[in-house]
């Protein structure tokens, strides 16, 4: 036994996973998700240089004006 054998022990670490084999239509897939996610990208960015919508600014309540 050793005197200082506190504490949490660490795991053991897992073997490195192997290369994947992928077949045309997992290739495909993933090119496909890929450019989805690089035009999702584009219209965030598209939309957040717009600003607000309808640009009449904040509404006040109870001041409508009319007496």
């Amino acid at each position: 036994m050793s005197g200082r054998q506190g504490g949490k022990l660490k795991p053991l670490k897992a073997p490195k996973k192997g290369d994947k084999d992928y077949d045309e239509a997992d290739l495909a897939h993933m090119q496909k998700k890929k450019e989805e996610e690089k035009a999702l990208k584009e219209l965030k960015a598209k939309a957040s240089g717009k600003g607000t919508f309808g640009g009449a600014g904040l509404k006040k309540s109870g001041s409508s004006g009319k007496k």
